[in-house]
């Protein structure tokens, strides 16, 4: 039998990154709409109100939020998965090596989404994101600060400016759509597998993935999760500045083009500000599924469906993004080329609840995911 705290510590994550599968999904969408002319960001001009509504809550409560929760989620398994180990009696050394493996698991699994299926990979980053900061594993709680805070200044500061001479290359406010109706699976195939071995250092210059990977792992290492009833008020102070930081954050980009039209190079800094602020988004949008956690007194039908899925979430975050290529590439079913930004929203979500439907078959059927269980037995090999 389980302890409570380890039934609440399931529950939070499990219910945070079945939710996270529904921002990720919501977020690569619009990246297929190659004929729609480009808005702010990866976000693409809408045709009417509903499709302004979604952009708007892509910029305030998604873009750069999701993969940074995703990111501390990651960070915080990272620590519970070492210390689950170290609790069999596995030498320090040895369990270290064990999450090393892993990662290079997660970025062979981030190679076959990107090249073979030509889905959005982020597995390949967060598995290089593991492998950058595994050392931290093994050392005190100040090596842990002083590395966080130090990463963090260095994205603070640089940030900005990159992106700000990104837009400026670009020459507009928002990027030219990846595809384009004269593609074909060859093509994009042998573009993905000439790319590949770039794209995870791209998105780490790009984006500040380790920064949240490493809160991820000071919040597990405070024992949030073991122990969240003792941190509530913690936890609330999290939600509560992350929400306002990420929000403030997200406002310059939002009023872009509309409210006004400032040059490439400052719309870049404001884009670099919108992607830093997403970090403490992230961050409190884990903290938020924390306290639901604790505050929750029994499973409903909803909350266990949540839970089926984020146990299974790298099956399913692979799965939601072979749909999408499905539907709406240029080389399956083609509906990224006809589609407004609200229509595709509305299929990331179908999309989405189609998974929720599978996950819940497999937990009834008492399954693990088909790659978390691939993961498991090669992770077993020697």
């Amino acid at each position: 039998m389980t302890t409570p705290h380890k039934n609440k510590r399931a529950m939070s994550l499990d219910l945070a990154r079945g939710t996270m599968l529904l921002l990720i999904a919501l977020a690569h969408a619009p990246l297929y709409l190659y004929n729609a002319e480009p808005g702010i960001m990866s976000r693409v001009q809408g045709d009417g109100l509903f499709d302004q509504i979604v952009n708007y809550i892509g910029m305030f409560l998604i873009d750069n939020r999701a993969r940074a929760m995703f990111a501390v989620l990651f960070g915080y398994g990272l620590v519970m998965a070492f210390e689950s180990r170290l609790s069999k009696g596995i030498p320090a050394q040895e369990a270290k090596r064990t999450i090393r493996r892993r990662c290079w698991y997660l970025i062979l699994f981030g190679i076959a989404l990107a090249v073979v299926i030509g889905g959005q990979d982020i597995l390949m980053a967060y598995g290089l994101a593991g492998l950058l900061v595994g050392w931290t594993l093994t050392r005190g709680n100040r090596t842990l600060i002083r590395f966080t805070i130090i990463l963090t200044l260095v994205y603070a500061v640089l940030l900005p400016f990159i992106w700000s001479y990104i837009l400026q290359d670009v020459g507009g406010y928002g990027f030219e759509p990846e595809f384009t109706a004269a593609d074909t699976y060859l093509h994009i195939t042998l573009e993905s597998l000439i790319a590949f071995p770039v794209i995870p250092f791209i998105i780490h210059a790009m984006f500040p993935i380790l920064p949240p990977v490493l809160f991820g792992m000071g919040m597990a290492r405070a024992q949030l999760l073991t122990k969240p009833a003792q941190r509530v008020r913690t936890l609330y102070i999290l939600v509560a500045l992350g929400l306002t930081i990420s929000l403030l954050g997200a406002l310059p980009v939002s009023l872009l083009n509309t409210v006004w039209q400032p040059d490439l190079s400052t719309a870049g800094l404001l884009y670099g500000v919108h992607i830093l602020t997403g970090f403490a988004g992230g961050a409190a949008y884990a903290a938020l599924f924390v306290i639901i956690g604790i505050r929750m007194k029994q499973l409903g039908w909803l909350t266990r469906a949540l839970m089926a899925l984020g146990k299974r979430s790298l099956t399913f975050y692979v799965w939601n993004e072979a749909l999408l290529v499905l539907l709406l590439s240029p080389v399956a079913l083609n509906l990224g080329g006809k589609l407004s930004n609200g229509a595709a929203a509305g299929i990331a979500a179908g999309v989405w609840g189609f998974s929720v439907l599978l996950a819940i078959w497999l937990e009834q059927s008492n399954r693990n995911g088909p790659l978390e269980e691939g993961l498991r037995r090669l992770m077993l090999r020697k």
